[in-house]
């Protein structure tokens, strides 16, 4: 597939009469329902999202990206995309020479097996996230929640995964390359989040555009993020609340369907990779990207401009650049928010944590304008009423909270 907006994306959906015998073949085979970051995985694989991946990771290119953050052939690769199975299903796929891959029902796509093999996750993990701490939930995923067996072969698509909400929001790479280039927009900032947009992400944004005379491609991802974040379709209504606050004609919203590893600067320069295969020109990356919080004894698991770093040593190879933010802080004497490293020492700095925006929500306490936009704000209490309004209810099952990482099943 070529795109308008310069070079080409992966595209592994078939058609024709292929389609047709490949989805014949499908019933044939050995069958495993993708887990949800499977499917996540899997979507971005076929529509381009991951190019110039073709298909999940081989031993080779796993083992290469693992100690060096590049596929075989060099290409720069920091995070490893693999399918994870059980003995069970590998021995199956083995004896037919392919399995059938389901989302929610349905036969989206057929691996046709090559290789096999166990991988060493506990490697893995120090390699990938620097730590085995499964206080870090990319690791706790990795060791606890995944297959012994990875596999890789030949990836076909019959469709891609289905999304029963904000249909209109979900673009293809291809898809949103059209829009830009319908558009004209040349110079195009996207903005990766995982939470509802605060101020200060905002005013991030706004700063982005007004410097480098852009537009701005809103990216929230909404697969997998880390566990207890805001649910997305929650988020998604918070982004859209926002859109009439920017200047006409200047964002294009479009939900990312990814399955995030909280790995800090490896993944940071694994979302400029995505973002470049959507047609962006710039990444923003602020403070402690992608970054997953504290460890078992309270440490950072990542330094804050760790990611930032790491990203701008590659700007150049990565073909997109790297918009770099120092944290902005709110100083209330000036009644704006700046850089932390241009604040007075005198200067009084006004802060929210996650914490104290909960306790908020959950008592009916208004949140400060300086900190989330009143259209958020909106949104959030409509999601969060405060307890005395809530009513009463019955619990009849444990539902897992949205983004939690959990054992496929």
């Amino acid at each position: 597939m070529t795109d308008p907006h310069g070079g080409a994306l992966v595209d592994l959906l078939v058609g024709g009469s292929r389609h047709r015998h490949l989805a014949a073949a499908a019933r044939n085979l050995p069958v495993w329902e993708l887990t949800r970051r499977q499917r996540c995985d899997l979507e971005l694989l076929a529509a381009g999202g991951f190019s110039p991946l073709r298909t999940f990771h081989d031993q080779a290119d796993y083992e290469s990206v693992c100690a060096s953050m590049r596929l075989v052939s060099g290409q720069l690769w920091p995070i490893p995309v693999t399918l994870d199975l059980p003995e069970s299903v590998v021995r199956s796929a083995g004896s037919t020479g392919g399995v059938t891959l389901r989302a929610r029902g349905a036969d989206v796509a057929v691996l046709w097996l090559d290789s096999a093999w166990r991988p060493d996750r506990r490697a893995e993990a120090l390699a990938v996230f620097g730590t085995t701490d499964s206080a870090h939930p990319g690791v706790d995923a990795l060791l606890h929640g995944s297959h012994p067996w990875y596999v890789s072969g030949r990836l076909e698509v019959l469709q891609l995964p289905y999304h029963y909400t904000f249909r209109p929001l979900r673009h293809t790479p291809a898809e949103v390359r059209c829009i830009l280039a319908e558009r004209g927009w040349e110079r195009v900032v996207a903005f990766q989040t995982r939470n509802p947009m605060h101020r200060a992400h905002q005013e991030l944004t706004v700063r982005a555009l007004r410097d480098l005379d852009a537009h701005l491609l809103l990216h929230p991802v909404v697969g997998i993020t880390k566990p207890g974040d805001v649910d997305p379709s929650v988020r998604v209504r918070c982004y859209e609340a926002l859109l009439p606050t920017y200047s006409p004609g200047s964002v294009l919203l479009s939900l990312l369907p990814l399955a995030m590893r909280m790995a800090g600067p490896r993944e940071a320069l694994w979302h400029a990779i995505v973002r470049k295969n959507y047609g962006a020109t710039h990444f923003i990356v602020g403070r402690d990207h992608a970054g997953p919080g504290v460890d078992g004894r309270g440490r950072p698991f990542y330094q804050p401009y760790d990611a930032q770093d790491l990203v701008r040593r590659h700007e150049r190879e990565l073909g997109i650049a790297v918009v770099p933010f120092r944290q902005l802080v709110y100083v209330e004497e000036l009644q704006r928010y700046v850089p932390e490293d241009e604040v007075h020492p005198r200067q009084h700095l006004l802060r929210i944590s996650g914490t104290e925006q909960r306790r908020r929500l959950a008592s009916g306490e208004k949140l400060p304008a300086w900190f989330t936009p009143p259209e958020v704000a909106a949104e959030l209490r409509r999601a969060f009423p405060a307890r005395p309004a809530q009513g009463v209810g019955v619990a009849l099952g444990a539902a897992p909270m949205q983004g939690a990482v959990r054992p496929p099943t």
